[in-house]
């Protein structure tokens, strides 16, 4: 089964927390601080893999979670900083937000690679806060928790050529034809329901790499049928064949259907170079079309041949003629930006904006990027890092903003995770 879409749950490393501790050495009666640094979470990454070919796996398994980072310890010895989670995608993969429908990469070169999630930085020990006057802090940082996200995955298949038509028009059978590829073949519409690659070796040593993709129906552009599932395959190719059945009622009218179809897709799929191929040569039915369509077709600019896929008629000229289109044809341009461009860019928050919120009568919330990350990282067990918090809200006028909206003693305060009393 080809898969070429999975929605899946990533969450970065949490950072290590820093260690509170005080030298203990025979002849070292007032040791200094040594506790160190937690290390870093691990990163979400993905990466291109060209051995793969579909996006099986995350149907297989839907959640994954990069490594933690681990603690700091004594004598100033940093804790490891946890694994990357690596993620390989085959070439052609777009990645969004689940949520937002945010962008977040479009991968298509071989070995690229790109961090989606950053992990949780590890706290940092107490040794670090030690100064001339406080040379014994008892003070340290929990490390910060990874980010977790909900992903779209989306393949779409780089090839050279797209093989295009109404199902039933000969693609599976021309791909196989052409190449070792051997999709499974049937005579009733929509026998492919997934895309096929092949590989050609041309005579001078180049490799084309073709794509047959399922067969398209009217309203295609707006998801009937295939829709989308079969547009966004055609997207990357290069050089388009289309194949058109010399045993339908109607030919013409079929070519300028899917034409329709893909200029209604996206506008530029109509600047693709396009063959148009006439298969079935080996029926009476495709010898009498052929004069007809051959004027109509190149009357229209589009070059032309005819073939027929079962019994090899005319295959050698066709692979020809696409190599030398191909040789004419532009670079691949990938279309994502100018989407990108049409929608709303919201200005981040300044990482000190805080809001504060009533939840009910004694409970208030308050939310910041800021002083969230501050209160995760904090020991509120101890006296000296609870205090080191008290002077960072006072700093940043949460608790006077707190004061004014009517926050009481006893009153419960709630940032982030933690949940505090509220104390004059």
């Amino acid at each position: 089964m080809f898969y070429d879409e999975a929605k899946i749950y990533v969450k970065s490393g949490d950072g290590g927390d820093g260690m509170i501790s005080f030298r203990r050495e025979k002849f070292v009666p007032h040791g200094g601080p040594d506790g160190g640094d937690g290390g870093d979470g691990g990163d979400v990454v993905f990466a291109v893999d060209t051995n793969i070919n579909s996006l099986f796996r995350f149907h297989k398994k839907v959640h994954f979670r990069a490594e933690d980072g681990t603690n700091g310890g004594t004598k100033n010895k940093t804790g490891a900083s946890g694994d990357d989670l690596v993620l390989h995608v085959p070439p052609g993969t777009v990645i969004r937000d689940a949520e937002t429908g945010e962008l977040l990469a479009d991968l298509v070169d071989e070995e690229q690679t790109v961090t989606v999630i950053k992990g949780g930085d590890g706290g940092r020990g107490n040794a670090r806060f030690a100064s001339s006057t406080n040379q014994a802090p008892r003070i340290a940082e929990r490390g910060v928790p990874g980010k977790e996200r909900w992903l779209l995955l989306e393949l779409k298949l780089i090839a050279d050529v797209g093989i295009v038509g109404v199902p039933n028009a000969g693609k599976s059978t021309l791909l196989s034809r052409i190449s070792a590829a051997r999709p499974k073949i049937a005579a009733y519409p929509f026998t492919t329901l997934q895309p096929n690659l092949g590989v050609v070796q041309m005579d001078n040593y180049r490799a084309i790499v073709f794509a047959d993709i399922p067969g398209l129906i009217e309203g295609a552009a707006a998801g009937v049928g295939l829709g989308h599932g079969f547009l966004r395959h055609i997207e990357r190719t290069r050089v388009l064949i289309h194949l058109l059945d010399g045993a339908a009622s109607e030919p013409l009218e079929d070519w300028a259907m899917i034409n329709q179809e893909l200029a209604l897709y996206d506008t530029h799929m109509e600047e693709k170079p396009q063959l148009v191929v006439l298969n079935k040569m080996d029926l009476r039915d495709a010898e009498a079309w052929e004069p007809l369509i051959e004027e109509r077709i190149e009357a229209e600019g589009y070059p032309f041949c005819s073939i027929s896929a079962v019994t090899g008629e005319g295959i050698e000229e066709m692979l020809y003629k696409v190599q030398k289109m191909l040789e004419e044809a532009p670079p691949a341009e990938f279309y994502e930006e100018e989407e990108e461009e049409l929608t709303v860019i919201r200005p981040e928050e300044a990482e000190e904006a805080f809001r504060i919120f009533l939840v009910q009568d004694g409970v208030w919330r308050v939310r910041g990027a800021k002083i969230e990350r501050i209160a995760a990282q904090t020991y509120f067990e101890f006296d000296a890092t609870a205090l080191r918090f008290q002077r960072i809200l006072d700093d940043m006028g949460i608790s006077e903003a707190l004061r004014e909206a009517g926050v009481k003693e006893g009153d419960t305060v709630i940032i982030g995770e933690e949940v505090l009393e509220w104390v004059e």
